[in-house]
């Protein structure tokens, strides 16, 4: 089980432990040990680029917080194709491949399997590093049979009507991305009211069903009883609600993870009517601490951690050519005025964007990495007796630009300047 970090120093120290990893701080017993161990539950609030989660006992948290997911994963894999197809355009003659398209009937996108195994890779390292036995992820923000069919039956239900509306109204606001949906709102207030609007209440007769294409989110400074007449802001507004791809993007992970980490299943609207009723802010790290059952318990103080790239395998890269837009006297890529040519068969072609190319700034090239380097960004090293931030190397590797240098935002130093600090890939704690 977890212990102090006094009685982590006194172990250390006499020799009965050893350090086996960091974010968290773990050591092992070198002694023998046994029946000092109570039951762990996890409780994950899965998300597209966070992960709140918390491991709870009766009495208290053990540990809790938040990982931001690694962005931009659908652009790499795109640059990867893009260099991949201008590698094969240089050969002479290539082989047909007919027989390696198809795929498996549990095959995800590489951007979605990502997602997955990053909650994956989270949960099974809580679990080296904790007895846990019980792990509850959270599924979704509300339950879809319900929308259908909004009878309250159930013993998660005899709290009253209103948590069963919860699962309505935080189906709306999550669809609307947590946001006034008038175009003209001008309630900058952080801490805003957010409201659920009948679209149809004026039409004749009045539409005020509950269905989600007549919800829509509004704030308490537009969703006022003035703005309901006629001839002002809400009467006649027929806007046209999101639909909701990026939940159904998550669905398909939070089924996958489900099943293979063989975890219990929670809803959003639970989660947020239970929160609400402990007093909680709204964030990762509380929503992780309620799914997991806690209420009472001596909270931890929240560990942040990133998700920080490892390697750069690309041992090409592109620099595309430099010119001055014509319209706006700004320098930018030669892919961005392009000629609008998207297809062959098909007439889905746009603006010819080259007819703006002016004066030529810098020549494309290609650039082959034959090394690896020593540093990579995002790791620490210390130069003038300070510890700064890695942005990349430069020059084959003889230079390595640090970030936040007094008088210079990036500044390139000799690579036998500095000393290594710490390296940072994977699972960081955030600075």
């Amino acid at each position: 089980m977890p212990t102090t970090p006094r009685k982590a120093r006194i172990f250390l120290r006499s020799g009965r432990a050893k350090i086996v990893g960091r974010d968290p701080f773990t050591i092992q017993l070198l002694c023998g040990t046994s029946g000092y161990t109570q039951p762990i539950t996890l409780g994950i609030d899965a998300g597209y680029a966070h992960i709140g989660y918390s491991a709870i006992t009766e009495k208290e948290e053990l540990i809790g917080g938040e990982l931001e997911l690694l962005p931009e994963i659908s652009k790499r894999i795109t640059d990867r194709k893009k260099y991949r197809q201008t590698r094969r355009n240089r050969l002479r003659h290539r082989i047909k491949r007919f027989d390696n398209r198809k795929h498996p009937d549990d095959w995800l996108a590489p951007s979605i399997q990502h997602k997955l195994d990053s909650h994956i890779k989270l949960v099974e390292r809580l679990k080296a590093r904790m007895p846990i036995t019980k792990v509850i992820i959270e599924t979704a923000k509300f339950d879809g049979q319900k929308l259908v069919k909004p009878d309250i039956k159930g013993k998660e239900y005899q709290q009253g009507e209103q948590l069963g509306y919860k699962n309505l109204t935080n189906y709306i606001r999550h669809r609307d991305g947590y946001q006034c949906q008038n175009p003209e709102c001008k309630n900058k207030n952080p801490d805003r009211v957010l409201q659920v609007h009948h679209l149809g209440y004026w039409k004749n007769p009045p539409d005020r069903s509950n269905r989600p294409g007549n919800l829509i989110t509004l704030c308490d400074k537009c969703h006022t009883s003035p703005n309901h007449n006629k001839g002002k802001l809400l009467h006649g507004w027929e806007p046209k609600v999101k639909p909701l791809k990026a939940s159904t993007f998550m669905s398909t992970i939070y089924r996958r993870v489900r099943r293979d980490l063989g975890a219990e299943q929670a809803f959003g609207y639970v989660t947020d009517f239970t929160r609400h009723e402990l007093g909680l802010e709204k964030s990762h790290h509380n929503d992780a601490f309620v799914i997991a059952g806690g209420t009472t318990q001596k909270r931890a103080e929240p560990l942040m951690l990133e998700q920080i790239r490892r390697h750069k395998r690309s041992m090409e890269q592109f620099y595309d050519a430099k010119y001055i837009d014509l319209r706006t006297g700004e320098k930018v890529s030669g892919s961005t005025l392009n000629s609008g040519r998207r297809t062959r068969n098909k007439n889905l072609n746009g603006e010819n964007l080259r007819v703006y190319r002016g004066q030529k700034v810098s020549k494309g090239q290609r650039r082959i990495k034959k090394q690896r380097y020593p540093y990579n960004p995002n790791d620490y090293v210390m130069f003038e007796k300070k510890v700064y931030c890695v942005i990349g190397m430069q020059n084959l590797g003889t230079g390595v630009k640090i970030a936040n240098y007094p008088g210079v935002a990036n500044k390139v130093v000799n690579v036998n300047k500095v000393q290594p600090i710490k390296r940072r890939s994977g699972l960081c704690a955030r600075t």
